[in-house]
C-alpha cells in the first residue's frame, strides 16, 4: 500500500480531521492484516486436517491389503489344504528355506505355493492370516535387507554425472526408504503315501573338457530329495539321496513312472532297485494301499 499517494488527493479541514483519518486507515490496515492472518491459519489448519485424514485413510487402506495373499502363488494345480476343515494354522519364522523345505516334506507336508514380494514392512500376522483363509497347516516366513543406493553407489553417481556435465536431480541422491525381500510358504499335512519319496528328474549336462567328455541327457532313474518318516520307504531303508531305478516291472524315466508302479502295486511287497553311489541295490517294499 501506498498511504502518502492516497493522502495527496485528500484536503483536510483541519490537522485534527487528518489525524482521524490517518487512526481510521491504520485501523483499517491493522484489521485487514488481522483477517488475513486468520485466514493463513484456519487456511494451514484445514490443510493439516485434510492431510491427516489422507495419512490416515493411506494407512487404513494399505492395512487392507495382505501383500501375502496379493503375491501368493500356487504350487500346483491340486489345490492342496489341510485335511482339517478348520485347522489350528501354525507359523514359523525362519532363515534356512532350503533346509525347512526338506524337513518339512520328510515330515509329510507338502508345499501348497508361495508369497514373494519387497516391501518397506510386512507384518507377520498377514502371513498366518493369508495361512489360515487357504487352510493351510503350517506357514513358515523369511525375510532380509533388500539393498538400496548406498553411499558409496551415491558417490560414482555423482562422479559419472560430472564427467558427463549433467545436472542432478536431488531425487537421483536421496535416500530410499528400506525394503526387505518377504517370502513364505505355505504347508499341508498329508495322509501317509502309497511309497512315501520326493523324487526329481536329473539332467546331465554336456562337457567340452577333453579329458572328460560327457554328452548332455537325462541320467537314468530318478533321484530321492526327501524319504517321509516312518513310511514304507524309510521301513525299507531307502534313504535320501539314493536313485530309483525301477519298481517291479516299472523302469522309471520319469515321474510319471513312479506314480503308475505304486498304483500298480499297492498294498503288495515289490521289489525295487536303486542306486546307491557307486552301486545298485536291490531291496523289498511293503507299500501301503489306497484310501
Amino acid at each position: 500500500m501506498r498511504p502518502n499517494t492516497r493522502y495527496s488527493i485528500i484536503k483536510p479541514s483541519s490537522k485534527a480531521q487528518m489525524l482521524t483519518r490517518k487512526r481510521v486507515t491504520v485501523g483499517l490496515m491493522l484489521l485487514s492484516l488481522l483477517s488475513i492472518g486468520t485466514l493463513l491459519i484456519a487456511t494451514q489448519l484445514q490443510a493439516a486436517e485434510e492431510g491427516l485424514s489422507k495419512e490416515s485413510l493411506s494407512k487404513e487402506s494399505m492395512a487392507k491389503v495382505n501383500l501375502y495373499a496379493k503375491n501368493y502363488r500356487e504350487q500346483n494345480s491340486n489345490h492342496l489344504k489341510s485335511q482339517s476343515a478348520n485347522p489350528d494354522t501354525k507359523m514359523y519364522v525362519s532363515n534356512h528355506k532350503e533346509d525347512d523345505n526338506i524337513n518339512m516334506l520328510e515330515n509329510g507336508y507338502d508345499m501348497m505355493g508361495t508369497s514373494g514380494f519387497d516391501a518397506a514392512g510386512a507384518p507377520t500376522e498377514m502371513a498366518l492370516q493369508h495361512g489360515k483363509d487357504i487352510q493351510a497347516d503350517i506357514v513358515l516366513v523369511y525375510s532380509k535387507y533388500s539393498s538400496a543406493k548406498v553411499p558409496i553407489s551415491k558417490l560414482q553417481f555423482i562422479k559419472e554425472a560430472a564427467k558427463k556435465g549433467g545436472e542432478i536431480e536431488p531425487e537421483d541422491i536421496a535416500d530410499e526408504p528400506t525394503k526387505y525381500q518377504y517370502y513364505a510358504s505355505y504347508w499341508a499335512k498329508l495322509p501317509m503315501p502309497l511309497l512315501g519319496v520326493h523324487v526329481i528328474k536329473l539332467v546331465r549336462v554336456a562337457s567340452e573338457d577333453a579329458a572328460d567328455i560327457v554328452k548332455a541327457g537325462e541320467e537314468k532313474g530318478l533321484k530321492i530329495i526327501a524319504v517321509i518318516k516312518e513310511s514304507p520307504a524309510a521301513k525299507a531303508n531307502i534313504v535320501k539321496g539314493d536313485t530309483l531305478l525301477k519298481i517291479g516291472g516299472v523302469d522309471l524315466v520319469k515321474a510319471d513312472d513312479l506314480f503308475a508302479a505304486v498304483q500298480r502295486y499297492a498294498g503288495q511287497a515289490v521289489e525295487v532297485e536303486l542306486q546307491r553311489g557307486d552301486a545298485e541295490v536291490k531291496t523289498s517294499v511293503a507299500l501301503n494301499t489306497r484310501k
